[in-house]
């Protein structure tokens, strides 16, 4: 209805009013100005409208009703504030705090450029259309109300705009992710919502192993596309379950709300590592990464945001400093190991210089004669102060400080020099890495290790993980051949479980294949189809001419079970662990090549050893116990004395972590129990129980909420009075009981 109409008259009461308000609308205007607003309306550069004083719509621009799928006929005499969808989310979500307008009419204030969303019934279907709207209460000579006199534009467009700057600013442009500022202010919202409702909220870290060598082999646009595919795949795991976020470069994170579960998020996180893994085709190149994941979970872990994420930061390091490819859950020991790990940083640097590493071989035993055929060389670190340090632990540090290739430089000299004075012609295997195999002086390096100390070459072998096709085909062809040409042998270490296409052993020059421990590994337990793989891995490198190793052998049903699907070789401590170069040379200069195998009949879970202080809980009443051995299943603990064979207990393993056991085997002060629930893998070489006691209720006994310190919790106990403990206690930690057993 244009305002040059607007005095048309009307049969009703309400259209009587409408005309009445509507020339104190429009008051003396004239017809000039009468078309000018007509042609302003028109040309949609704004619109008019005007209420009465029940906020009742008594004029609308023609163009601006439109907009509703009716005519202005049709939306006259309706409540303004029924026009429009109140919609309180989006603009808290994009930070916008406003009045609503039925707040605005009923208080008479003035209405200035409020943005509203127009009820547009089926006219555009989902579109949404967006208006600013502006207003002035009208008041008579008397200070009456009597209704609001407005102009409305469309800005649709315009908030479009800003929805997508907005969304530019919260989202990667690479991979379309959420980027950090986005995934640190949901995670912040999270976890203010769910502290006050109670629930628990996961945050998984990652990043990407040896994508550096993709940027640097293939490109960076290359590295551009495999950042694109890995967003692609972890949406393709994670789907509704979490929000994933690109933080920068190669690193991810993931919000999971209300999984608490560590089994389910170890499932996940070990799927993650697995799809990403899985080789990627760009621009024609084949391209092999891997990725380390860290989990913390609130409010176990942390109830603020800074917290979790340091935590879940902490996880990553050490899924990383295990040696890649592996998840780790956070847990209060990490941050004396972030410490501890700079510590060895810095006394690796000075023990390359101080000779304070050795070299120790594993035979390699034919699996039908028992006769040492070949040594595996491992390099072993005596630390001045420390003793011995773990190989698991300082050699993915000497990757992460670029003191890889100083090392296995030393470490190929070292074993070509001591492999020569063995007064037996048996070969050495060496360790090489993707990051020496990608060196182009590695030739070199070998040649002079081999000139060096006399070895003959074929009596030197190099073992390469699959990682080592990461970079272009046609590099790695060429190091091969110049390998090979030095009259050396070619082996493939941890076959199957870098994830890779079986393409390349077509041309890659492997005159061994050795069989991954993990595969071994419960091969002979029911319903496992490892033993499937072995067959077809063995049949595999029987078709190319290539000897297979199987690792890791540890029992006897492993040993036969390995020998009978065909595996020429060996390797194991059922045969022999690694042994120093003085007891190699013992054993060779007295003729003894044949060895014995030793060790249990059978493959069990696997038993770690330890000697931890722990709690025993019966009844009401709490025990101090030592744990000796720990396994998925059960443990054997001491401490108590004479605890009947079916006694149900709750070991404290600190940490919030509860096992309910039973007892299995009770001798004196020692006894074996049975866990209800199987223990899961922590990510490293630990166990820890799927849940763990929640913050919440530790803050409902009275303490303040945060998340678990390491150590035990005395858990409230009720008000009935106690019975009297029914197992006598025995200190074994003291040094003279430790001695006596």
């Amino acid at each position: 209805m244009a305002i040059g109409n607007f005095f048309s008259k009307r049969s009703d009461k309400r259209g009587t009013e409408a005309n009445a308000l509507g020339r104190d609308v429009i008051g003396k205007a004239d017809p000039r100005r009468l078309v000018l607003l007509d042609d302003f309306e028109a040309a949609d550069l704004g619109w008019f409208w005007a209420t009465d004083s029940q906020a009742r719509l008594i004029y609308l621009s023609d163009n601006a009703a439109a907009q509703f799928g009716h005519d202005a006929e049709q939306i006259i005499g309706r409540q303004l504030s029924e026009l429009f969808i109140l919609d309180r989310n989006e603009d808290e979500q994009e930070g916008r705090v406003q009045r609503p307008l039925p707040f605005l009419l009923r208080a008479r204030n003035s209405i200035s450029d409020l943005e509203v969303r127009i009820a547009n019934g089926e006219r555009y279907d989902d579109r949404e259309v967006w208006w600013s709207i502006s207003g002035k209460p009208q008041f008579d000579d008397e200070g009456n109300f009597f209704g609001y006199r407005g102009s409305a534009k469309d800005i649709t467009a315009v908030r479009e705009s800003q929805r997508e700057t907005g969304r530019l600013a919260q989202y990667d442009s690479l991979t379309g992710l959420a980027n950090r500022h986005r995934m640190t202010k949901r995670l912040t919202s999270i976890l203010t919502a769910y502290k006050a409702a109670k629930r628990s909220c996961a945050l998984m870290m990652l990043d990407l192993d040896r994508f550096k060598q993709v940027n640097d082999t293939l490109g960076h646009p290359a590295g551009d596309e495999l950042l694109k595919q890995v967003a692609q795949r972890l949406q393709r795991i994670i789907g509704g379950t979490g929000e994933i976020g690109r933080l920068g470069g190669d690193e991810f994170q993931v919000i999971l709300p209300d999984i608490e579960d560590r089994g389910r998020l170890g499932d996940l996180a070990a799927r993650v590592i697995q799809m990403v893994s899985q080789p990627y085709s760009i621009d024609g190149a084949r391209a092999i990464i891997g990725t380390s994941v860290g989990v913390a979970v609130a409010p176990f872990d942390g109830i603020e945001t800074e917290e979790l994420v340091s935590a879940a930061d902490l996880a990553l390091y050490a899924a990383k400093g295990g040696g890649r490819g592996q998840y780790r859950f956070y847990s209060s020991e990490l941050k004396d190991g972030a410490k501890l790990r700079r510590q060895i940083e810095e006394d690796l640097r000075d023990a390359l210089s101080q000779d304070q590493l050795e070299l120790h071989y594993q035979p390699l035993i034919d699996a039908r004669s028992h006769e040492v055929k070949s040594f595996e060389c491992l390099v072993r670190w005596n630390h001045p102060e420390r003793g011995w340090v773990s190989p698991g632990d300082f050699i993915p540090i000497a990757e992460e400080a670029n003191l890889i290739s100083a090392l296995g430089e030393w470490v190929l000299k070292q074993a070509c020099k001591e492999a020569a004075s063995w007064p037996v012609d048996l070969g050495v295997a060496v360790n090489v890495s993707a990051v020496q195999f990608g060196n182009a002086d590695l030739p070199l390096v070998v040649k002079n290790a081999l000139q060096a100390s006399g070895l003959a070459p074929y009596r030197l072998e190099l073992e390469l993980t699959e990682s080592v096709f990461i970079g272009d085909p046609a590099t790695t062809k060429d190091m091969f051949q110049s390998l090979k040409r030095l009259g050396i042998k070619l082996a493939l270490d941890d076959f199957g479980t870098g994830y890779s296409s079986l393409g390349y052993l077509k041309t890659a020059p492997f005159d061994k294949i050795k069989i991954d421990q993990s595969f071994v590994r419960g091969a002979t337990e029911p319903d496992n189809n490892n033993a499937a793989i072995i067959t077809a891995i063995v049949s595999l490198a029987n078709a190319l001419g290539m000897t297979t190793v199987a690792e890791g052998v540890e029992a006897v049903d492993e040993l036969e079970l390995v020998t009978g699907l065909g595996a020429k070789l060996i390797q194991g401590w059922i045969f022999s662990k690694a042994m120093p170069q003085a007891e190699v040379l013992e054993r060779l200069d007295s003729g003894q090549l044949k060895y014995e195998a030793h060790g249990p009949a059978k493959h069990r879970a696997d038993r770690i050893s330890m000697f931890r202080r722990i709690g025993v809980i019966h009844e009401d009443h709490r025990y101090e116990a030592v744990m000796r051995n720990l396994s998925k299943t059960g443990a054997r603990i001491e401490g108590i004395l004479d605890v009947p064979l079916g006694t149900d207990l709750v070991l404290d393993l600190g940490g919030g972590q509860l096992a309910v056991c039973k007892v299995r085997r009770s001798e004196g002060p020692e006894q074996g129990v049975e866990f209800e629930v199987p223990l899961i893998s922590d990510g490293a070489d630990g166990l820890c129980t799927r849940h763990r006691i929640s913050p919440y209720m530790l803050a409902a006994a009275g303490m303040p909420l945060a998340a678990l310190p390491p150590g035990h919790y005395q858990m409230p106990h009720s008000d009935r009075s106690k019975s009297p403990p029914r197992f006598l206690q025995i200190d074994l930690t003291s040094d003279k009981a430790r001695k006596e057993r």
